[in-house]
């Protein structure tokens, strides 16, 4: 209940900043924030804690809590806040969800670059996901995936129109909780243009890599193509005095 509780003020804090509410770019005190709230002081410093850390607000010694204006500036699709790095709970834009359009589903041979990713032997064949990805809708992203039957026996369409991330995590208790990934941009292709609604001399962002479980195990290798207008990966550098 806590996590839920400081996640909540986490979301409303944020759809306020972006709404304009905090026009002079600082955050109530904590005492204020607990009142308004009506939850504990520990609730609210760790809502903070998080957002200061993910570089959404900084906090001036004797000053106070503001907003890093850069976050507004360039708000990030890429929200990771829950307990996998699934792409249905954790990509957001001004608060919206993606929708999920299936484009293709089928089983293959792995390729032999699948192979060497996802540490397989030939005759472990995959699934092969392609889905489009909206917000409301407007197209942002193509994502393929590429995952081992061995894991996941029983994908079907209702499950992969939702959330395969979260369906592992309810049905087999497993999470996907680590990923390497590469960000990168190249030419759109006339696939690109026709479902991102691109012009024919605008790039396409991509995003690939490989997605494990908690235990491990590789469990996905994805290729996303991104309209460049949502490929904004913001970080937050803190470096430690010795």
């Amino acid at each position: 209940m806590a996590q839920l509780i400081y996640k909540q003020i986490m979301d409303d804090l944020k759809k306020k900043i972006f709404a304009g509410e905090y026009s002079d770019m600082r955050l109530p005190d904590e005492r204020s924030l607990a009142k308004t709230y009506e939850v504990s002081l520990s609730s609210v410093k760790r809502a903070l804690t998080k957002m200061e850390n993910a570089g959404i607000i900084f906090k001036k010694r004797g000053s106070g809590t503001y907003i890093n204006p850069l976050y507004i500036k360039n708000e990030s699709i890429f929200n990771y806040e829950g307990s996998n790095l699934g792409v249905t709970d954790n990509f957001q834009m001004n608060g919206k969800k993606p929708k999920v359009k299936v484009l293709s589903f089928e089983v293959i041979p792995p390729t032999e670059e699948l192979q060497q990713e996802l540490f397989l032997k030939p005759h472990e064949f995959v699934y092969k996901i392609v889905r489009l990805r909206l917000f409301d809708e407007e197209p942002f992203m193509i994502e393929t995936g590429y995952i081992p039957i061995k894991i996941v026996q029983d994908l079907d369409h209702t499950i992969i129109e939702g959330s395969i991330f979260n369906y592992l995590e309810d049905s087999r208790n497993l999470a996907v909780t680590k990923s390497f990934l590469s960000i990168f941009a190249e030419p759109s292709n006339p696939e690109d243009q026709e479902l991102l609604h691109l012009k024919a001399n605008e790039p396409v962002g991509i995003m690939e890599g490989i997605f494990f479980l908690d235990n491990g195990t590789p469990f996905e290798f994805s290729h996303m193509r991104f309209h460049y207008n949502y490929l904004k990966f913001n970080t937050f550098v803190s470096v430690q005095s010795k």
